[in-house]
């Protein structure tokens, strides 16, 4: 750890800091390569024709909307016949989208209010968090793309906090998300409360500036290998910080669904992939080991212009079998899975022990609609990316029997992080076939 004047910068893991070996390795001597966990989510389903592989086993070629992961689909594991079950009503009629995200990493069924008597479950990656928060300076990283209120009805008589916000510390505390980068960095490397951010703010040209002194006394002390990974590492952390500065000055998108507050990238994919560079970051330096990322709001009707698509998501996702809406749809979740596959490359381009960056994680994108159009939340479109410390066998497609949990796949995640629990939400057990 570096420090100087309010500022922290947790460092990569570097040569000198001892041996690295994969979780599953069985040497005691050396420290194992710390395992990570991201969960990202996408709205309003998928038209699933376009996004399950043809066949069984070793993935050969991607169907449409999976063709932007093209270049890593040997790092990935597509999952068929994962359901979220408390997103289904259960009596509770309409409020499809709502139950959605808030199901999708909980498995319990929230309760239907617009008030302030929200009730859910704890989420997985709060489960994680919880047993991890003395190994990291942050127990976990709430982020997203899209902004969404705390109160309110949003979703036939649901709360607007069900349909924006993914993870639940407990049952009726939800974590909102930061949709900002600038305080997302800030969160990652700074300290201190709003004062000591605007005095940071006020006079500093890069939080690099603060760490000069220490990083030189430590760079006498390393060898050639660990001072590329620091100049390397810090290179990353100071080409974040200026892309977020030019942003910053972009006009806003001027569009009918969202205006885009003046701190934020206005240009969308610019956004989603400063939060995946900071992802990166943060598990690079070790602060946090859990991520959770909303690529949008559940029900979003946010129009995507720049992949041709002018009309809202939402009022998409209800196609009518129509061919030409359900092209559309195509086209803005292939937009979607190329940020994923952004995410990805940066991972793996980064060397960490035995292998990379991607090897030591387990990112798990999906959505908690599967078709959009009826609603249902059966054979949901999930995906798992990285080998989780060589505890997963990618470049497959499973497939499971039908109504398997979703949060099987959630509680055999919980293991690979060392977290051992006998049941999560509505699971039934570990999830298998995952390490081959």
């Amino acid at each position: 750890m570096l420090r100087g004047l309010g500022s922290a910068i947790a460092l990569p893991w570097l040569d000198s800091m001892g041996a690295v070996t994969s979780w599953a390795a069985e040497s005691s001597r050396a420290a194992p390569a710390p395992n990570r966990m991201a969960f990202l989510y996408v709205p309003n389903g998928k038209n699933m024709a376009d996004w399950t592989p043809k066949t069984e086993g070793a993935l050969g070629e991607l169907p449409a909307i999976l063709q932007p992961l093209a270049k890593v689909k040997n790092d990935l594991l597509i999952l068929t016949g994962l359901t979220a079950d408390k997103a289904r009503p259960h009596g509770d009629g309409g409020g499809d989208h709502a139950r959605a995200l808030s199901a999708f990493l909980t498995g319990c069924q929230p309760r239907k209010t617009d008030g302030a008597d929200i009730r859910a479950g704890v989420s997985v990656d709060q489960v994680a968090a919880g047993r991890l928060a003395d190994t990291t300076r942050l127990p976990s990283l709430e982020i997203g793309a899209e902004a969404g209120a705390m109160a309110g009805n949003c979703d036939s008589g649901y709360s607007c906090v069900y349909s924006s916000t993914m993870s639940w510390r407990s049952a009726t505390q939800p974590l909102p998300k930061e949709v900002n980068p600038k305080l997302v960095f800030e969160r990652l490397f700074g300290n201190g409360g709003d004062a000591e951010r605007a005095k940071r703010d006020a006079r500093r040209k890069s939080v690099l500036d603060f760490v000069r002194e220490d990083s030189a006394e430590l760079k006498n002390k390393l060898g050639a290998n660990d001072l590329r990974k620091l100049d390397e590492y810090f290179s990353a952390i100071r080409d974040v910080e200026q892309r977020i500065n030019k942003a910053d000055k972009l006009p806003p998108v001027k569009t009918p669904e969202y205006k885009a507050p003046v701190t934020i990238p206005a240009v969308y994919a610019e956004h989603l992939r400063i939060l995946s560079d900071l992802i990166v970051l943060a598990f690079q330096a070790d602060v946090t080991r859990v991520c959770t990322f909303v690529l949008a709001n559940e029900g979003s009707n946010k129009p995507y212009p720049f992949a041709g698509v002018p009309e809202g998501h939402h009022d998409l996702s209800h196609h009518g079998n129509d061919p030409k809406k359900k092209e559309k749809i195509r086209d803005i979740n292939k937009f979607h899975t190329s940020q994923l596959a952004y995410l990805i490359e940066r991972l793996k381009g980064i060397n960490e022990g035995d292998g990379t960056l991607l090897d030591h994680c387990m990112l798990a994108y999906g959505s908690g609609n599967s078709d959009g159009n009826a609603h249902n939340h059966e054979d949901l479109p999930i995906l798992l990316a990285g080998r989780g410390c060589g505890t997963i066998k990618t470049g497959r497609h499973l497939k499971f029997a039908k109504e398997t949990p979703l949060n099987n796949l959630w509680l055999s995640m919980l293991d690979r992080m060392d977290v051992k629990l006998a049941n999560l939400g509505d699971s039934t057990g570990h999830l298998p076939g995952l390490q081959g």
